[in-house]
């Protein structure tokens, strides 16, 4: 009987209840990925803190390659956690997730760094990440399920576009918090503790947000098909056993997640690393830059959510993924003109070319990890965002460095930049040189991509599965697209530009995968936005 006035409680909510529902989903959704993007805006932090020093090329793709660890679960986090949301319901399942999530996160700010305890320090971190990584994947799931079985049909569109928000609003928030830290404390405060307080910040976020969905009725959807006794048995069995089912998980990953999950963390993450990492902007120019263009995109969101309640999920999706394919290369150099053109000058009239047959990049670096000559000369020319050929050299000799008409044999840190400063070489970008309008408004592009391909794909994602199995269904794409094939993408691109000695490299990563997925979508996936839930 319970059940059965909660349904009809539900099914009869009025305009304020359903946009409570919204709220409540999203605000603590927006908690739960300020959590899992503070590690990301704060790895090249990591990469000095929690792992051994020797290599900052190899510490930095450490940091990512711990960063990648939470990406990697999150399919698995999509499993555990949609097959309890399909047996006993979406409220309680999100709740669980963002405990895990919130105290994860805190323990981060509470952990020893590589000097106090070695290489168990490194070892927690990947924990916790992997803590943090299962945590979402059952969150997004549940929070867009639950909004979408909320929602009429001709607004799903539109209501489940809020949930989309709730990535970007998370890192906006982190990069709020972690600026204002910056700007209270000094330099060397932040890296030394200062950096600890955005991860401790979560416990409050976390009270907050477990308050908030306290609050909250389970879906009519959910608690109908209960009270009719049609919840599937073996929501994992039933999603992935049946072909029928597969087929259509596996177009979901191949022809939307996939792309929109490049697309996204380009046009976020790899964006703000490439203004500070490759570019050599300063910090708060960076962060500024980045802010103004989330400020300015974030409510595309919801404009693309609601246009494609008009004219479909699949045109708006595919032609972001067409875009970002055909623009990425331009906009990054676009970006290197704006932001630094020294260096860009610098590259383009020096020729570097390193001689050798030994390189190696190093992936997970250990006390006992031994650097060739070969290794410090790509670390001392990756990070300073060098472009170079490199060629084979002859075996058992040391490296041989041309930087235009000088030879440099073996490697001699104290030469080459020695030969670097003679040649001009800017070790940071002139404030004076950066163009922040052209920079904010190239970012900007690249988040209009990013609401195209994702504004809609909550509510494209929830038409395709039936209701006894949406949540583990429909979970497990989203999170192959966004955590193998999106979150990948840090550790991915900084290794292709350190494996190739080309700073624009790593783009072919998201232009491949995007073109991949507007090929598969167009041609193999069907539009969904005038499905009723209720009879699919």
């Amino acid at each position: 009987m319970a059940n059965t006035a909660a349904i009809g409680n539900s099914m009869g909510a009025t305009t304020r209840e359903k946009q409570r529902v919204i709220f409540a989903s999203s605000l603590g959704t927006v908690f739960e990925w300020y959590d899992f993007y503070l590690y990301a805006t704060l790895a090249p932090f990591f990469a000095a803190l929690f792992f051994p020093k020797g290599n900052a090329t190899a510490a930095l793709l450490a940091s990512f390659a711990a960063y990648a660890a939470g990406f990697l679960v999150r399919p698995f986090g999509a499993l555990v956690f949609g097959r309890i949301g399909d047996l006993v319901g979406r409220k309680y399942t999100f709740l669980v997730t963002i405990l895990v999530m919130g105290l994860s996160t805190a323990a981060v700010g509470l952990m020893p760094t590589y000097e106090s305890i070695g290489m168990l320090s490194p070892i927690l971190l990947v924990t916790l990440r992997l803590a943090q990584g299962l945590a979402l994947g059952g969150e997004y799931g549940g929070a867009a399920t639950y909004v979408a079985e909320h929602a009429p049909t001709e607004k799903r569109g539109l209501h489940t576009s809020w949930i989309q928000t709730t990535a970007t609003l998370g890192f906006f928030l982190s990069l709020i918090v972690i600026g204002v830290c910056r700007r209270v404390f000094d330099e060397t405060t932040f890296k030394t503790w200062g950096w600890r307080i955005p991860f401790l910040v979560s416990l409050v976020l976390l009270g907050v947000s477990v308050y908030i969905r306290m609050k909250l009725n389970e879906s009519p959807a959910f608690l109908q098909m209960k009270a009719e006794g049609k919840t599937s048995k073996a929501p994992l069995r039933d999603s992935f056993a049946d072909w029928k089912n597969l087929k259509i998980v596996l177009l979901a990953l191949f022809g939307a997640a996939a792309g929109q999950g490049v697309v996204w963390y380009t046009g976020q993450f790899y964006a703000l690393f490439f203004l500070t990492g490759a570019l050599k902007i300063d910090w708060m120019t960076s962060y500024n830059i980045l802010t103004i263009a989330l400020f300015l995109g974030t409510g595309l969101f919801v404009f693309f959510g609601w246009l494609s309640d008009r004219i479909g999920r699949k045109k708006i999706m595919m032609t972001g993924c067409i875009l970002a394919a055909l623009t990425y290369f331009p906009i990054y150099k676009a970006m290197t003109h704006f932001g630094n053109p020294a260096l860009e000058s610098f590259i383009d009239k020096t020729h570097i070319q390193l001689q050798a047959n030994d390189c190696q990049v190093h992936l997970f670096p250990n006390p006992k990890t031994v650097y060739s000559q070969c290794d410090k000369a790509q670390d001392f020319l990756t990070k300073r965002s060098l472009s170079y050929e490199t060629v084979a050299g002859l075996p058992g000799q040391p490296p041989v460095i041309h930087i235009n008409d000088a030879v440099f044999n073996g490697f001699d840190e104290k030469a080459l930049t020695t030969k670097l400063k003679d040649l001009g070489y800017p070790a940071k970008a002139n404030p004076a040189e950066v163009n922040s309008f052209m920079l904010v408004l190239l970012v900007l592009v690249q988040l209009i991509y990013v609401t195209m391909v994702y504004g809609p794909i909550a509510a494209f994602l929830v038409e395709l599965f039936p209701t006894r199995i949406r949540y583990t269904s429909m979970s497990l794409p989203y999170h192959i697209g966004n955590g193998w094939f999106g979150g990948m993408l840090p550790l991915t691109v900084s290794a292709m530009v350190a494996a190739s000695g080309n700073i624009y490299a790593g783009l072919w990563y998201p232009v491949v995968v995007a073109a991949a997925t507007a090929v598969i979508g167009m041609i193999f996936i069907r539009e969904s936005k005038d499905h009723h839930l209720e009879t699919i």
